[in-house]
């Protein structure tokens, strides 16, 4: 690991520490090779404490068990019938699965409780079809949940739920998991399928807006597998709920887990409440972080390299966009107020954040504080992007005689040749 890297990790902490997140693992996820590692993963939030419920799936086994006994179930997964046979199987390949994490939990130093918290009633009849012992969660019992987080106890749900009769229902591990976090106000809920869930003719873009989530689950559904999109339903009611963050993750990567909750990129799918983003002024203490975003767009000489006495004497000019607290994108905007006029500058989106929109987000943002402080005339200065300031921002080529005489000054003393661009602000 590199300095860096933990340096990364440690911002995170604070923002973490006695949050709970909801992890909900597919039958699949936990018998995988791969299963040991995210086991470590959990390990390792639990140091920093964060308090972990870990809900799980168990289609895989359900299958499994019920093809060792000859049965044919009516489903494994928990949506569609549930008769009987399938019920008892269902108990028995969860139940054993259950048993078979909390061991590998100890197995690693942590401890775990199973605990029957979902309180569930019949689906009943959809259709006209009597759906029988499949349950929905009519709802969670937070105190109990409460009282195993607060003792360091990781609780372990099973997709499983009871009535007040005695009776048991199988319930879906990925709406379960929606109920369980909702309920308990977790900070986040990670969703991990198996890797092939992932092998589909349409990539899953990085990030997602709630009603980003829930047009692609309406109206592109067939580009995904029924799994992938059961999670990202999940996750898009979740937020609506008041989960902040729900992520789908591919459970077969090594420290998955930890990649996408400790990292800027991270590696899944995050579905994300509205108040994701935000663009401020930046502060001195944000100067070191501008010049690390914008460190190899200066090698590359698609930006003039700029010092940090250079940016604290012109601090009031430069805006972050931020993602979770996190700079993933910079501008600047220069006024010339005797010239009637202003600069774009330093536009710049990091290598991770490309092509999802957050260029033209800050350039429109500029365009509008222009017009707020009486600008006219907006110009920017580029050597290689030129092209997407046409296409994208309206710009249009101009002769270097148009821009400010301070700016022409330094302009000529640069020798970098850059294209000059105008575009006129209307009001």
């Amino acid at each position: 690991m590199k300095v860096s890297d933990l340096r990364e990790i440690l911002q995170y902490v604070p923002l973490f520490r006695e949050r709970i997140f909801v992890v909900a693992i597919d039958g699949e996820v936990a018998a995988s090779e791969n299963f040991p590692n995210l086991l470590l993963d959990l390990a390792v939030l639990r140091s920093l404490s964060i308090k972990v419920v870990l809900v799980h799936g168990a289609s895989h086994q359900i299958q499994n068990l019920a093809k060792q006994r000859g049965l044919a179930i009516t489903n494994s997964d928990g949506i569609g019938i549930t008769d009987e046979p399938t019920l008892q199987v269902s108990i028995d390949a969860a139940i054993r699965l259950t048993n078979e994490i909390m061991e590998g939990l100890s197995s690693v130093d942590l401890r775990a409780a199973y605990i029957n918290a979902i309180i569930a009633h019949p689906t009943g009849i959809l259709a006209g079809v009597d759906q029988q012992f499949t349950g929905r969660v009519e709802r969670v019992d937070v105190k109990a949940l409460k009282l195993l987080l607060d003792e360091g106890i990781i609780p372990v749900v099973p997709p499983l739920g009871f009535d007040g009769e005695g009776r048991t229902y199988r319930v879906n591990s990925d709406s379960t998991a929606l109920e369980v976090a909702v309920e308990l106000n977790a900070a986040k809920i990670l969703y991990l399928a198996p890797g092939h869930a992932f092998e589909t003719p349409a990539t899953l873009p990085r990030q997602l807006a709630i009603s980003e989530a829930e047009e692609l689950v309406k109206k592109r559904k067939s580009d995904f597998t029924p799994g992938i999109i059961s999670k990202l339903e999940n996750s898009a009611g979740a937020c609506r709920q008041g989960v902040a963050r729900a992520h789908v993750l591919d459970g077969g990567i090594n420290e998955a887990l930890l990649s996408e909750i400790f990292s800027h990129e991270g590696i899944g799918t995050m579905v994300y409440s509205n108040e994701y983003q935000q663009i401020r002024r930046i502060f001195k203490k944000d100067v070191r972080a501008v010049i690390s975003l914008i460190r190899q767009s200066v090698q590359n000489e698609e930006l003039v390299r700029r010092s940090r006495t250079e940016i604290l004497e012109s601090l009031s000019d430069y805006w972050l966009l931020e993602i979770d607290r996190t700079p993933v994108a910079c501008v600047a905007l220069h006024i010339y107020p005797e010239h009637g006029s202003a600069e774009l500058a330093c536009l710049h989106v990091g290598k991770s954040h490309e092509n999802q929109g957050y260029g033209r987000k800050l350039m429109a943002f500029v365009e509008n504080l222009a017009r707020e402080k009486s600008v006219k005339t907006l110009f920017a200065l580029s050597t290689q992007a030129f092209n997407y300031l046409q296409q994208k921002g309206g710009f249009s080529a101009a002769e270097p005689s148009e821009l400010p005489p301070a700016r022409l000054k330094k302009y000529e003393a640069s020798g970098r040749n850059s294209v000059v661009l105008v575009k006129t602000l209307r009001a």
